[in-house]
């Protein structure tokens, strides 16, 4: 038997259809956390949140990969917002877009660490 389920089937509609109400706030947000669930994409965001900023070549070599790989990953993360570039003669450097990337990742990590160092008492 299933623990983890109700028994019974009951909703309070009024608060439900708050809820429905508020779920066009989140529009965008999974576009965020679809860029962040790419193994890839979560190593150059975490290595840009301990780096001010990294050249294009740095990070394909961070990542183990060709600069053109390297390249597209950030492009894709500066579509979405998460990073910014600059250029500098012939290197294209990047970095966070803001603060709230930085964050995201920091309080991500906190979160994990926790976790293991809860499964291990």
């Amino acid at each position: 038997m299933v623990q983890d389920m109700c028994e019974v089937f009951c909703f309070d509609e009024e608060r439900v259809n708050a809820f429905k109400q508020r779920m066009d706030d989140i529009q965008g947000v999974e576009q965020l956390f679809k860029a962040l669930s790419d193994a890839t994409r979560l190593k150059i965001v975490y290595a840009l949140t301990l780096e001010e900023e990294l050249c294009v070549c740095d990070v394909a070599n961070i990542i183990g990969s060709t600069v053109a790989t390297a390249s597209h990953h950030l492009r894709f993360l500066r579509d979405i917002g998460l990073a910014k570039y600059r250029k500098e003669g012939k290197l294209v450097f990047y970095s966070l877009q803001d603060e709230h990337v930085y964050q995201l990742v920091s309080i991500a990590l906190v979160h994990v660490k926790e976790g293991e160092k809860n499964d291990g008492e």
